[in-house]
């Protein structure tokens, strides 16, 4: 198993996203990239911590490979709003893969320049990439938080 981190504004359908992936085999959201020691969801929200809220993704690269999990994570947000997802803002909602390995580093930097040189988008991607520090695994209240409410997504 291999884990993957991102940051795509609310970490409620971040992680609703890739539970639907086949070969992920677990999620849980939480906190990572700041540097307060066990922040709470509402230190975050406050935005002064530097941690962005997160899905960390355990998966099974023989049955899907990193690769796919960032195709993933550029198909659920718009990576060229800076810190800012819909209506989230601030740093917590922040554009962000970080990596766990080298070959992912790599690997997320090859996928960002295809992003920008596609036009998929109409500006460049703002995306962070940047190495996995500790992941502080938020509240149980907001694991599986849609699932638990029966809902798809948190969009508006």
């Amino acid at each position: 198993m291999e884990k993957a981190t991102f940051g795509a504004g609310c970490f409620w359908g971040v992680e609703e996203a890739f539970r639907q992936v086949p070969g992920v085999i677990s999620t849980s959201v939480g906190y990572l990239g700041g540097a307060m020691k066990n922040p709470t969801y509402e230190d975050v929200c406050a935005g002064d911590t530097g941690h962005a809220e997160v899905a960390e993704v355990e998966f099974d690269p023989g049955k899907v490979s990193y690769r796919q999990l960032l195709d993933v994570f550029w198909s659920i947000h718009d990576p060229t709003t800076l810190n800012r997802q819909g209506p989230d803002i601030g740093t917590p909602y922040r554009s962000a893969i970080f990596y766990h390995t080298p070959k992912q580093r790599d690997e997320a930097l090859a996928s960002r320049l295809e992003i920008d040189r596609s036009g998929r988008f109409r500006r460049l991607a703002v995306t962070e990439i940047a190495p996995a520090t500790e992941f502080y695994r938020a509240e149980e209240y907001h694991q599986r938080y849609l699932e638990k409410r029966g809902e798809g997504s948190c969009r508006l």
